[in-house]
């Protein structure tokens, strides 16, 4: 196998040979998604490497990147196995343009905190170009070694991995030198076409895709694509779409093309020149091409974009708020990620969540300084939270900044606010914020005058406004709150202001260098460096143009300004040969000299540095600023005697009311006193002056500059540390209240940190706050501080700052008797010894840590521990030993631990590990008794369940039984009722018939009777009570049916008992009539009663 790279046969096929005359053919068309069955053939053949490379090539271009991933890597891994390293560098490259082509599909920028599109999993795209770089490092040291090259690859290779990191230049001369070689390189052609359009050089980018188009019409990624942007940046339209259309009848697959039509028709659907129907067809094309494009690529931050704006109209919240999420992890520019922010507000606003959107629209107008609606976004916020003044702040703050654009909807919005009378204003309080909402009314008047004259326009469309801004300018009520404001004024000076406003925009055609200098500096201070090197070229350029004596002094200002973006933009080199240009031309340039020392110190050249700081102070020896420059870089070279001195001459000789000299010269004393070791009389002595001096020259500071926080919290740590008093014992005895005393000073120092903390934005505040919070042993704050200033201001890096959430974890550990808090500990300790592998300390207090860990589980019972715990805390109080010998044995002459002291560790660790076996037994046997106990008694708890169930089972049978039983004495009850219903009523008809035979029967003995027993006797008699009989008998029947069906006894019984001596009755007097009797059977209650006497 050789070491050549040979071209790819022709064709969709690739013959391996496997040795002898076995050869297998590969179809490249109709390859496995998975290589494994390949990769053995790769390996059994032991193929050439473009052979690797092909195939990867394949995978790749169908869209299986890990397959391809897997093909490169086995080959790496092969060919070195095999001893053929020479041959590997291509593999690298490989390696490192398809890592590119991940990164592609990565996000920029993960959010911790997101709640519909959670990412937290995904590698960032930083990583994938980081590994990237290391690949085609790595490819390219082992070309070195080997003497192999492949200079086209790892030219391209590097080409490629510069572009996408922005190195514009670099990337520039790499593409250059290929095209030198050879000018139809597609690669570099449309890498230089995109460095072009990126610098917005359109016409060059546009003949460059040309060219592209020329030489491979079939190219992916699509010239087209490219092409149609240029038209559309040089206000082609019509051309830019007739190129994206022609890309997509070539590559109807692509979303690029998709993309782009997709938001065009969405701009030309706004076009209020159109008829309402196109405007809607426009709109639902549009719609159709963006979600397309989505759908091909859910990567894309510009398609989530437009999305997420269909979506939020549509009301969809929840998707619309997943979409603005994944615009702001995926946004390249910082446009798209602005409007990823501003999308997110206004969703959260929606939605309720006041709080999440004015984070994000704080966000957005970080992203971009000069988005107007991020701006009305956060004041629209702040005005729903009763924050009118930070409102008016907000949209003062856009409005004042020259780089921003004027938005004639934001100072309408400003204007209104303005002119709205607030509570708590003064008389005097509400004309000034008049007369400011004027000025800015007049200013909206203005800029809709100046448009709707016809002033800015291009390509017979008037620019600067949009609909909504020319909606303003109709509106009523905006003229009307004018007319409120100006009463009592001239009504012509709003022509005349606009007037003058026209006569600069005249004017204005003549590029003034010093504004774009003043424009570059602004864009500079806000952090748009890219854009601010851009004007400060410009403006040099123009500059250079002008009479010599106006163009010197220009120039230098300019150039400096260039070289501080040079140098903030870490191009070191570029900043250094400017600053070199100055003070070619003016060597007492202090400014600059000053600046280069700081860039050799950072480059920890501070010999020369320091020469060029001494160059400096023998030019200007009085300036104040320097002079405070140069003690810190004294202090930060770690040369506190010098700085000592300096700065006590700087109070001397220069200005003893210097409020930076007088802090340093705080810092110094303190810093000295504190470190000073020497116990003996005279040195606590020494300690206690050197304490004192700096609270004096703290004190000094505040009296000069009261809102001085640096001096505040110089002088908390006095407070705090006790500087003033015995320093916790190291400048004298300890007094009987010094507890008290300790918590009364922490508390006072945590009042002054905490207002400090308002005015010092740093990770400094955080930690001192946790050592008050230390100190009164409130572990949780301290823990809470620490972690604060590690994570928000040092990242996690900084290794004094973990020791000290170690410490706190370790207290809090000790207390709580916690072994998950001791191992929290153990891990902060670990992180600080990987920063700083080397430091002994460090190593001294993990052994410390793990040998505790095991006697705290030791000392506790086995109920408060577990067998797992136990077990880890053992093996690490193994390890703890290793480690307390290894430092026991070190015969260094300084170390930051006693030697003794170690050994001792090392020696009571022995005795504890000779008593973990009894423990773990212990445990065991505990945890063993307690697992049957727990058993025993969840088995008796089924057993009782069982039980139950039973029980409850039967009682449910028997209501089931007793109900059916009740069931079936009601059906019998009913169907006796009905039957007895029938017997009385035929007892009825026979009872006429009998009466009607008596009343004739009564009419012969009538006659035969004397006159007293007609009046007297029975008759009579009967006939009464049979009267009452038959009321009772009529009130029975008329409940009839709630007689014989009602369930309620009870309420049954009374009326039965009645009826019932009524009828004894009648049977007592007449135990011989039948007539009489058979009445009683006109009550159903009387009869049930009587047969339920006789049951």
């Amino acid at each position: 196998m050789n070491g050549s790279v040979s071209s790819p046969p022709p064709g969709r096929t690739i013959d391996i040979e496997l040795g002898g005359q076995e050869v297998i053919t590969v179809e490249l068309d109709s390859l496995d998604p998975s290589p494994d069955d390949l990769l053995e053939v790769l390996r059994d053949g032991h193929c050439r490497v473009w052979i690797w490379t092909r195939l990867a090539a394949e995978y790749w271009r169908k869209g299986h990147l890990d397959a391809a991933e897997t093909i490169i890597r086995s080959a790496i891994e092969t060919l070195t196995s095999s001893g053929s390293v020479s041959t590997i560098p291509p593999l690298f490259h490989s390696l490192a343009n398809l890592l590119v082509a991940r990164a592609a599909k990565a996000p920029k920028l993960i959010l911790s905190k997101a709640v519909q599109d959670k990412m937290t999993e995904e590698r960032p795209r930083e990583e994938y170009y980081r590994e990237a770089a290391m690949f085609f490092n790595q490819g390219s040291r082992l070309e070195a070694e080997h003497g192999e090259s492949h200079p086209l690859l790892a030219s391209l290779t590097r080409g490629i991995i510069q572009l996408s990191a922005n190195h514009w230049e670099d990337a520039a001369r790499t593409f250059d030198g290929i095209l030198t070689e050879k000018p139809t390189n597609i690669v570099a052609l449309l890498g230089k076409a995109k460095i072009a359009y990126a610098k917005r050089q359109y016409a060059q980018s546009l003949k460059l895709f040309q060219r592209v188009l020329q030489l491979s019409p079939n190219c992916l990624p699509d010239p087209r694509i490219g092409i149609g942007l240029c038209f559309w940046a040089m206000d082609h339209k019509a051309k830019a779409k007739a190129a994206w259309q022609r890309s997509v009848e070539v590559n109807p697959g692509e979303w690029s093309a998709h993309l782009l039509l997709g938001l065009e028709a969405l701009n030309a659907s706004k076009n209020e020149s159109q008829s309402e129907e196109d405007r809607r067809d426009e709109f639902l094309a549009g719609t159709r091409l963006i979600e397309k494009a989505f759908n091909a690529n859910q990567k894309n931050s510009a398609a989530a974009n437009a999305l997420c704006e269909l979506f939020m109209q549509k009301g969809q919240t929840k998707r619309a708020l997943k979409l603005a999420e994944r615009t702001i992890q995926f946004a390249d520019v910082k446009g798209i990620l602005c409007d990823g922010y501003i999308r997110a507000g206004r969703v959260c606003h929606r939605e309720g969540s006041l709080r999440e959107a004015m984070l994000h629209f704080t966000k957005a107008k970080d992203a971009r300084k000069d988005s107007v609606l991020a701006a009305i976004g956060l004041a629209q916020m702040q005005l729903e939270n009763d924050e009118t003044a930070a409102a008016i702040h907000t949209l003062d703050s856009f409005l004042q900044t020259p780089t921003n654009p004027k938005s004639v909807e934001l100072t309408a919005m400003l204007a209104s606010i303005r002119a709205s009378s607030r509570p708590g204003m003064s008389s005097a309080d509400k004309l000034e914020e008049k007369r400011r909402a004027r000025d800015l009314f007049d200013r909206i008047t203005k800029t809709l005058g100046a448009v709707n004259d016809g002033l800015a326009h291009t390509n017979g469309q008037p620019q600067g406004l949009t609909s909504s801004s020319r909606k303003l300018g109709e509106d009523t009520e905006m003229y009307i709150e004018i007319a409120k404001l100006y009463q009592g004024e001239n009504a012509d000076r709003m022509e005349r202001a606009y007037k003058q406003a026209l006569k600069n925009s005249e004017t204005s055609g003549k590029i003034e260098p010093r504004l774009i200098n003043n424009l570059a500096a602004l864009r500079h201070v806000d952090g748009h460096l890219d854009e601010a090197r851009t004007m400060y070229e410009l403006a040099f350029t123009h500059a250079a143009g002008l009479d010599q004596s106006t163009a010197e002094a220009m120039s230098t200002s300019i150039l400096y300004n260039l070289a501080r973006v040079y140098e903030d933009q870490g191009e070191t080199v570029k900043a250094k040969e400017a600053y070199d240009k100055l003070l070619a031309r003016h060597p007492e340039y202090v400014d600059a000299k000053l600046r280069l020392a700081q860039m050799l110190a950072d480059l920890n050249h501070h010999n020369e540095a320091h020469e060029y700081l001494k160059q400096a102070l023998s030019s200007q020896p009085n300036n104040l600023n320097l002079r405070a420059f140069y003690t810190y870089f004294l202090i930060q070279s770690n040369q506190p005697k010098f700085a000592k001195d300096f700065v006590f001459l700087t109070l001397r000789d220069h200005d003893k009311h210097d409020v930076y000299s007088l802090c340093a010269a705080g810092w110094i004393q303190y810093h000295q006193a504190r470190e000073n070791r020497d116990s003996t009389p005279e040195g606590i002595k020494e300690r206690r002056r050197g304490f004192q001096r700096s609270a004096e020259f703290y004190e000094k500071a505040l009296q000069l500059d009261p809102l001085c926080a640096v001096a505040a919290q110089g002088l908390a740590i006095v407070v705090a540390e006790d500087a003033l008093g015995s320093l916790g014992g190291a400048l004298g005895p300890l007094t009987p209240d010094e507890a008290s005393k300790r918590l009364k000073n922490s508390r006072e120092a945590l009042d002054i940190f905490a207002k400090v903390r308002e005015s010092i934005n740093d990770g400094s505040v955080y930690a001192n706050m946790g050592h008050c919070y230390y100190s009164r042993d409130e572990y949780d704050r301290a823990i809470e501080s620490y972690e604060t200033a590690s994570k928000r201001f040092y990242g996690g890096q900084n290794v004094p700052v973990l020791l000290c959430l170690c410490r706190a974890w370790y207290s809090k550990a000790s207390k709580d008797q916690s072994f998950s808090a001791i191992t929290t500990a153990l891990q902060y300790a670990q992180k600080a010894q990987h920063l700083h592998p080397f430091d002994k300390a460090i190593t001294y207090n993990i052994a410390m840590i793990q040998q505790k860990a095991a006697e705290l589980l030791m000392a506790v019972p086995p109920a408060k521990r577990s067998l797992k715990d136990l077990q880890k805390a053992i093996e690490q109080a193994g390890h703890a030993q290793k480690l307390f010998a290894s430092l026991a044995a070190d015969n260094s002459q300084q170390l930051p631990y006693s030697r003794e002291i170690t050994d001792q560790r090392r020696k009571y660790g022995e005795n504890m590990l000779r008593r973990c076996e009894e423990h773990l037994t212990t445990q065991r046997q505990w945890e063993a008794e307690s697992h049957a106990k727990i058993e025993a008694a969840r088995h008796r708890r089924q057993q009782e369940k069982e039980k139950l169930d039973e029980a409850e089972r039967v009682r449910r049978e028997e209501q089931r039984k007793e109900a059916e039983k009740l069931a079936e004495q009601r059906r019998l009850a009913r169907e006796q009722a009905q039957e007895w219903t029938r017997e009385v009523k035929r007892m009825e008809s026979d009872e006429e018939r009998e009466k009607a035979a008596k009343k004739a029967k009564r009419g012969k003995r009538t006659e035969n009777l004397s006159g007293d027993e007609g009046v007297g006797g029975e008759p009579k008699q009967k006939k009464r009570r049979g009267g009452k009989l038959k009321r009772s008998a009529e009130s029975g029947g008329e409940n009839e049916d709630e007689a014989l069906f009602s369930g309620d006894e009870d309420e049954q019984k009374p009326k039965k008992r009645t009826k019932k001596r009524a009828v004894r009755d009648d049977d007592d007097e007449e135990p011989v009539a039948a007539a009489p009797r058979k009445k009683q059977y006109k009550s159903k209650e009387t009869i049930s009663d009587s047969d339920e006497e006789m049951s």
